[in-house]
């Protein structure tokens, strides 16, 4: 990532503690524990699905 970012490495270590971040542990992925996450995935997955009229659904998904 330092590689990537143009950052000395120290940068990036810095910027993952200050964060708490910390990426190399993490193998497998994540679901969300939030107990509405199935009717707002399934709200977001019906506007691909049927999107309304006249309008552009855009998706920018996060990565950690």
């Amino acid at each position: 990532m330092a590689r990537a970012a143009e950052f000395a490495p120290s940068t990036i270590l810095r910027i993952w503690k200050a964060l708490n971040l910390q990426p190399h542990r993490t193998e497998t992925f994540k679901l969300s524990t939030d107990p509405l996450f199935v009717e707002k995935l399934r709200d977001i997955v019906g506007l691909y699905l049927s999107p309304p009229e006249r309008v552009l659904v855009l998706c920018a998904d996060e990565k950690s």
